[in-house]
């Protein structure tokens, strides 16, 4: 097996909507697990401050740098905004994803980017696999999170445990591989799609068990109506699947 490429500079990006109360705490301990991060906060015009706090912390700290949204557009596109942004960067070489709330653990990233550094495209931070869990859950939540996995497994005809989970670390060679202007979801579906778009491309995932907690401070972002846009989202990857070939233009190479 050739030797990994190194990686040298991580990008984590933290989506923000009204995490005033989590943002300067998050931004610290990430900064405390991994000192040479960049944090690219993507605020989507937070009623609450965030948006002005992330611009303190920035003006603050040279390693923290913010952009700005109009609006409450969903997660997915507050993520493609950040990688469009970040990938055309020479030193992009990983890009981490996780939420501000802290039911990701910051400790957890250096799991996340040992793996990479053994070789794998992109590392899950998975509730799912041996060791991973949801302390705290109710059961009907527990049953809406696994089956929306096990729906979108058997859909896609993916081996992943966990594709509905937001904390995700990417090699940046295989995010500029994906053509993030074609994706289908804005909300949560996101999460699904880019795995699936990585599966796709042949890249090497790895899961990693996380412990996955409830968010500190502030109100959970997930509605019916974001559950319902990852269904539509799942059944069109798998349409896209069955109707490409018959789409495809043919090869003049081989006309008669």
């Amino acid at each position: 097996m050739p030797t990994p490429s190194p990686l040298p500079a991580t990008y984590v990006v933290l989506p923000t909507y009204n995490e005033v109360a989590n943002l300067e705490t998050m931004t610290g301990r990430i900064l405390d697990v991994l000192p040479n991060a960049r944090i690219v906060i993507v605020d989507d015009n937070s009623p609450d401050g965030t948006g002005e706090l992330a611009d303190r912390l920035a003006s603050a700290d040279a390693r923290i740098e913010v952009m700005h949204r109009k609006g409450k557009e969903g997660l997915g596109a507050a993520y493609r905004s950040a990688f469009m942004e970040l990938l055309p960067r020479a030193d992009c070489n990983v890009v981490v994803q996780m939420d501000c709330d802290f039911s990701h653990d910051p400790s957890d990233l250096r799991r996340l980017l040992a793996r990479l550094e053994d070789g794998e495209d992109l590392v899950i931070g998975s509730r799912y696999v041996s060791g991973g869990s949801t302390p705290g859950w109710s059961l009907r939540r527990r049953l809406i999170s696994r089956a929306g996995s096990v729906f979108a497994r058997g859909i896609l005809l993916l081996p992943y445990h966990d594709l509905t989970g937001g904390f995700k670390a990417w090699r940046g060679a295989l995010l500029r591989r994906i053509d993030l202007d074609t994706g289908y979801a804005s909300g949560y579906g996101f999460q699904v799609e880019m795995t699936w778009l990585a599966h796709r491309l042949g890249a090497r995932v790895y899961e990693v068990p996380i412990t996955f907690r409830d968010r500190v401070a502030g109100e959970s972002k997930m509605t019916g109506s974001i559950i319902r846009e990852a269904v539509v989202m799942v059944l069109m990857l798998r349409w896209r699947v069955l109707v490409g070939p018959f789409l495809r233009a043919p090869d003049p190479a081989k006309a008669p």
